[in-house]
């Protein structure tokens, strides 16, 4: 039974072991490099959203009629000559499974990859009952001899190198066998399992779909094994979770046209096979396979009425938020989950495996959202994992000292304020060329990755009469929202905004009532606090009395947005909302989409600048164009570099939970940009100013970091 420390310090410790290992890094870098584009590929002529969405609600109609959908299945797979078998609990699930072997004489049996057979841990009791278990699946027979658990929902070994599965074929087969024949290593595979195949009593496989239309199953696999499986043992079980229920054949195609195309870039799997009822089988008794369809609920229905982790159960277990991870590509599968991998396994951890299992992987996310937009049913994974987090923290009645401190600081603005004024006194000593000499005490050796800078003298707040001048009838009333970083800590780039706006029509207003945005509660799982500090901004900037309410940093006003979902159906403040989401607006859009600023507005031959895109930017807010375009249009010379949508490591409070992952992603980073030949780096978010300007300072590098709006100001004409 596999176990996941439940502790952050054992937890973290996992992952340093992951972090050193090299060729786990350099394999998994080297998929993820690869990934986006063959799925773009497999995607291209396809409109992915609009599959997404009618995924998601052919999946949402279908998870309440769980039941229904269940008789269905059961009476038209009877009619074929299958026998279906209800488990209420893995264990359940397990014993069915062993007793159709007792029954029928069963010494040997072979499996086809099954996620489900893992969340039951099926192979260990049959083991502990006397059978031989044999995975067929090439990766899956690998780890089962290494006695591993699959790092991947689709790519099981892909943490191995060839050097350790040829030195495990050798041990296999007794005879030396070299890492750099494949070749030779696939016959031994295929040589040994076929034997296991014309042995086999029973098979076991999983199914992509339980179709109740016509009580048909259908596999979705890469190698011949699933209809080996399936067809040659006189026996066949089929373990099928409940949510794998579809109404008809045209609901199963629709996923079928998504889940290869996103889990590894194909077209279409190698094979798709069909399975409708008992087929002839000669080595059968009465010349008859035996099928047993074994539906396991373990929580899946009491989840299919739960208003909110109920979307879990749309995933089709494609695997692509693994393969878009920035942390699953750093540390891999065994540490970014715990049966079920990525940020679906974050997720479902809890709910099949225990808050024990699933309470240090919860923390473990970034909220970077690249999961959520390659997800095939449309999840809000990053919500729901901090659901869940939120969820463990008020079973388990314990509240870390962060967000006590939290609920504390960020309900009392002035408190808020006040607590960082005195910081910005008290850090004189220690304070030099805008950084701090050294880190402060409450900080560890491992957090001396990047710079950190000291907070502003003056906050924009306290400056914002002098510098902000009159403007006549303007063509546009905008507040800012200047976010805890721009207020305190970089007041430059809020003044870099009014000098680029000077004279174009625009009058800005900075309400001064306003704070924190409240994402650093969200992400510490203090919803509660979360929706009172979105309440007091809300008071405090009536978006009805603005045309758009600007944010220079990509995270605040990504959660701004966000603020509609957050106090949904609370009286007026719900409403206000809701109107604050559709005039929220960041800084490239506002000058390219609204002012419509143009080159001969800035000077020319401007230096090579490379671009971070940050994630609240580019996915939270769906912004990818227009900062580029800002670059080429303030006469710079926009340089393209590697991974530039992967998140920088940031993360609000991640970086400082998590500093081993927090500096390897930095770290891969400005190693992309040195490399990219760039002389300025930009981005929209001052929280990857910190990171990224923090990050090259440290190691001396020759890239100045700057915020986009430093920039464009710096080369305005006048």
């Amino acid at each position: 039974m596999k176990e996941t420390p439940g502790d952050i310090k054992t937890y973290r410790k996992d992952l340093q072991r992951a972090l050193s290992n090299k060729f786990l890094g350099a394999t998994l870098d080297a998929f993820a490099g690869s990934y986006p584009a063959s799925r773009a590929s497999a995607f291209s002529g396809i409109d992915f959203e609009a599959l997404a969405d009618e995924i998601a609600r052919a999946k949402d109609e279908s998870i309440p009629r769980f039941a229904e959908l269940l008789e269905e299945f059961t009476a038209r797979a009877q009619e074929a000559g299958a026998v279906v078998h209800f488990a209420r609990t893995a264990f359940e699930a397990n014993s069915i499974i062993a007793s159709i072997a007792e029954e029928n004489g069963v010494r040997r049996i072979v499996k086809s990859k099954s996620m489900t057979a893992e969340e039951t841990f099926l192979n260990a009791h049959l083991e502990r009952a006397g059978y031989e278990v044999t995975e067929t699946d090439l990766g899956e027979w690998i780890i089962q001899l290494r006695g591993e658990g699959p790092s991947h929902m689709v790519m099981p070994a892909i943490h191995l190198s060839r050097g350790e599965v040829a030195e495990l074929f050798t041990k296999v087969t007794g005879k030396p066998q070299d890492p750099d024949d494949i070749g030779g290593m696939v016959t031994v595979a295929r040589t040994e399992l076929r034997r296991k195949f014309l042995e086999a009593d029973m098979g076991i496989s999983g199914a992509n779909f339980a179709i109740a239309q016509n009580g048909a199953i259908a596999m979705v696999t890469n190698e011949g094994n699933g209809r080996l499986v399936t067809t040659l043992p006189r026996v066949h079980v089929a373990l099928v979770g409940v949510d794998k229920l579809v109404p008809d054949v045209k609901s199963a195609l629709r996923i079928l046209k998504a889940l290869p195309r996103n889990a590894t870039g194909q077209l279409i799997s190698t094979y798709v096979t069909w399975i409708t009822g008992a087929v002839e089988c000669t080595p059968a008794p009465d010349s008859k396979k035996q099928m047993h369809i074994v539906f396991l609920d373990n929580g899946r229905l009491a989840l299919s009425r739960d208003p909110v982790f109920s979307r879990a159960l749309r995933c089709i277990r494609c695997g692509a938020c693994a393969n878009v991870c920035p942390i699953y590509k750093l540390v891999g599968g065994h540490n970014y989950g715990h049966v079920y991998i990525g940020a679906i396994g974050l997720v479902l951890t809890w709910f099949y495996h225990g808050r024990e299992n699933a309470r240090a992987l919860v923390e473990n996310c970034l909220n970077c959202r690249a999961c959520k937009s390659v997800c095939p049913a449309g999840i809000d994974l990053p919500h729901l994992i901090k659901e869940v987090h939120r969820a463990i923290l008020d079973v388990e009645g314990k509240r870390p000292a962060k967000n006590v401190l939290l609920e504390t600081v960020l309900q009392n603005r002035r408190l808020f304020h006040f607590l960082l004024r005195t910081v910005s006194h008290a850090q004189a000593p220690v304070a030099e060329g805008g950084y701090l000499r050294h880190l402060p005490l409450i900080f560890s050796e491992e957090h001396d990755f990047r710079r950190l800078p000291a907070l502003a003298k003056v906050p924009l707040r306290d400056k914002w009469e002098q510098i902000n001048p009159a403007t006549p009838n303007p063509r546009v009333k905008v507040a800012l929202f200047g976010g805890c970083l721009t207020d305190f800590v970089y007041p430059e780039q809020g003044e870099a905004l009014l000098t680029v706006c000077r004279d174009l029509g625009v009058r800005f207003e900075y309400p001064v009532e306003q704070t924190c945005c409240g994402l650093p509660a969200l992400m510490a799982g203090e919803k509660e606090t979360a929706r009172r500090v979105a309440v007091q901004n809300i008071k405090a900037l009536d978006p009805a009395d603005f045309d758009f309410v600007l944010t220079l940093c990509a995270s605040c006003g990504s959660h701004l947005k966000d603020y509609a979902n957050l106090l949904s159906g609370e009286p007026l403040s719900g409403v206000k909302a809701a109107q604050l989401k559709d005039k929220v607006i960041d800084f490239s859009s506002f000058l390219i989409r609204v002012l419509k600023v143009d080159p001969n507005q800035f000077r020319t031959g401007g230096a090579k600048t490379a671009y971070h895109s940050p994630c609240h930017l580019c996915r939270g807010q769906g912004v990818r164009v227009e900062p580029r375009e800002l670059i080429s249009t303030a006469g710079f010379e926009y340089v393209p570099s590697k991974d530039e949508e992967v998140c920088c490591g940031f993360g609000g409070s991640y970086s400082l939970d998590f500093p081993e992952i927090s500096a390897e992603l930095l770290k891969r980073k400005l190693d992309n940009y040195e490399a990219s030949g760039a002389e300025v780096l930009v981005t929209d978010c001052p929280g990857c100013v910190l990171q990224l300007q923090g990050g090259m300072a440290k190691r001396g590098g020759r890239i100045a970091v700057k915020h986009i709006a430093e920039l464009v100001a710096a080369n305005r004409k006048g």
